[in-house]
């Protein structure tokens, strides 16, 4: 346990570090946490908390950083947050899709690091369906779904079909199955294939096909901004390992969904700093992250990506109110 004294120079110590990205001595760190203390007893603290893991020393410097478990005590105990900073700020109730892109980069600008939003599920209803021909044998399938999302696929078929073939098969879906999903579509084609016609049959089965394809390659579309913003942070311009290690995260999408996907699970802001579990295996990267909502229900997950000196405080704002500020366009985008 930290007595009251080590807690105030550990949070001073953080704090500083974080706006300076300097090691911090004993002298510093004495004027820094406002107690009257002599550099020496400061020396003795810093000592006590170098001894349980929460700061360290880097080589060829007197001063110490805070490390992993020193970052998670302070962000646990210590961090206090004023809200109501970015309280200005507006998200218009637009495209689901033009929302999540407005809002990676509403994280990135307001942090100056890289805003990530998993994109809602998309909707495997639709609300009509259309085919158009494009040459022999090669069709093309529009689906609109309930909210006006569109969605284009091309299908190739074993025969060639009219334009009034098209439109018959069109007809008999947009008549029958609107405001099912396109597993329901399938399973009703299924059973009721013995009273079409065959090659009207084949036609609605390879669309619903490719459609349902379509909407698993959808689900869940990371949407990335600001990348090139880690290029100003000396965390990483300094050193081009840390800098490959953080573009090759962002490259491997799949990671950061399981990354977003836990953060998911929680409410409100969840922070995971780099390098204390296999959440975060980055050490020099964190995330500060939330779920955003669409009528009462968690859809999706968005965050800020930065160095471990990041100003957590801030990012909480950035991004607990951008979660809000989704979670209120996309519900009344209707």
């Amino acid at each position: 346990m930290l007595d009251d004294r080590a807690k105030l120079l550990l949070k001073a110590l953080v704090e500083r570090y974080i706006a300076d990205g300097q090691p911090v001595g004993s002298r510093t760190l004495s004027k820094a946490s406002g107690l009257e203390l002599s550099p020496a007893t400061v020396r003795n603290v810093m000592s006590d908390l170098e001894d349980l893991g929460l700061i360290a020393s880097p080589h060829h410097s007197a001063g110490r950083v805070p490390t992993t478990r020193g970052y998670r005590l302070f962000v646990d105990t210590m961090l206090t947050v004023q809200r109501g900073q970015f309280a200005a700020h507006r998200l218009a109730a637009d495209q689901p899709q033009k929302v999540i892109s407005n809002a990676a980069n509403l994280l990135s600008s307001l942090s100056q690091f890289v805003g990530v939003v998993i994109a809602p599920r998309r909707s495997s209803v639709f609300r009509h369906i259309e085919f158009l021909r494009l040459s022999e044998r090669r069709f093309l399938v529009i689906i609109v779904s309930p909210d006006g999302d569109v969605q284009n696929r091309v299908i190739f078929t074993e025969v060639d079909y009219s334009q009034t073939q098209l439109v018959e098969a069109a007809n008999y879906l947009n008549r029958n199955y609107v405001g099912l999903t396109i597993e329901q579509v399938r399973e009703r084609l299924q059973s009721e294939v013995e009273t079409l016609r065959s090659e009207i049959a084949s036609l609605m089965s390879a669309a619903v096909a490719v459609s349902s394809d379509a909407t698993s390659e959808d689900q869940n579309e990371v949407v990335i901004s600001g990348e090139r913003n880690l290029l100003a942070v000396s965390d990483f311009s300094n050193d081009m390992g840390h800098l490959r290690r953080a573009f090759k995260l962002f490259e491997q999408k799949a990671q950061l969904m399981r990354l977003l996907d836990i953060a998911g699970q929680a409410d409100g802001v969840r922070i995971f700093i780099g390098g204390e579990s296999q959440v975060v295996p980055f050490e020099d990267l964190s995330i500060v992250s939330a779920p955003y909502e669409v009528d009462g229900q968690v859809v999706g997950t968005l965050g800020v990506i930065g160095p471990t000196r990041m100003a957590y405080d801030r990012m909480i704002q950035i991004v607990d109110i951008t979660s809000k500020l989704v979670s209120n366009a996309l519900s009344h985008h209707k």
